[in-house]
This record gives C-alpha cells, structure tokens and sequence, in this order.
C-alpha cells in the first residue's frame, strides 16, 4: 500500500536513500553512493553502489536498485532518489543509470537529495530527453 500522503512517501524514499549510501562498497573511488526506489504498490527497494578493482565491472546504486527489484518481481515504479556524499550541489544519475531507469518506464520522478535529506525533484524525462526506449523496437 501507498502511503497516506506523498510527502510521507517522499521522506521515507529521502530516508532509504540516504541509509543506502552508508552500506555502499567504494574502496577505490571513495565516492559512496544509496538510491531507494518506490514501487507502484508502495515497496521501496534500496541500493548502493558496489565497486571492483577491474573499474569496468562497477555498479552504480541505481542499477544495484533496480536489479534488486527485478530480482524481488517489482516492474513497475514511479519515483527514485539518489544520494552521494557532495554536500553543495543536487548529483543525478549517470547517463547509463539514466538510460538503465528508462526501460521501466519514462515516467518516475526523480528526488537529487544531498547528504543533509535537502533534495530536488525533477523527472526521469527531463534528466533523458529524446531517450531510446523499449518503445522504439516494437514492429510496426
């Protein structure tokens, strides 16, 4: 079930996300990284960025979050928040973790949120406009 209000949605994705970010595995980068993702039905699945030695073979949080939710039979989502440890300006998403968010819809907003719980909401769409999308390959 969804929340009684958005706001509390809202403040318990920023909440998830920001608990995320300390469970994140980056000895190489030092740049630790949580997403929290809220599901149509109200689930919030959490994850962090893992890094390897071979630095190809790094997963961002995001997609750590969604894998996790696939995993768990989640497809449907509306919205994401993503943190990392820079305290004066609102960090997105990669360009991959964009395009990876995309396949599961063009629609989810989108809380950039600092390391204080200060955030900024914008739109899956306005971060990946133009995207190449699921949609794209259907046969006409």
């Amino acid at each position: 079930m969804l929340p009684k209000c958005l706001a509390c949605a809202v403040a318990e994705l920023v909440a998830k996300c920001l608990q995320a970010r300390e469970m994140a595995y980056c000895p190489y980068s030092g740049f630790p990284v949580g997403a929290a993702i809220l599901t149509t039905g109200g689930a919030i699945v959490t994850g962090c960025n893992v890094e390897n030695a071979s630095y190809g073979l790094t997963v961002c949080a995001e997609r750590t979050a969604i894998q996790r939710a696939v995993a768990e039979g989640y497809r449907r989502f509306t919205a994401i928040a993503v943190t990392c440890d820079i305290k004066d300006s609102f960090v997105g998403p990669c360009g991959a973790c964009r395009q990876v968010l995309m396949e599961f819809g063009t629609e989810w907003d989108v809380y950039l949120t600092k390391p204080d719980g200060s955030y900024r909401k914008t739109s899956l769409r306005d971060l990946l406009p133009l995207a190449f999308t699921p949609a794209h390959l259907q046969k006409n």
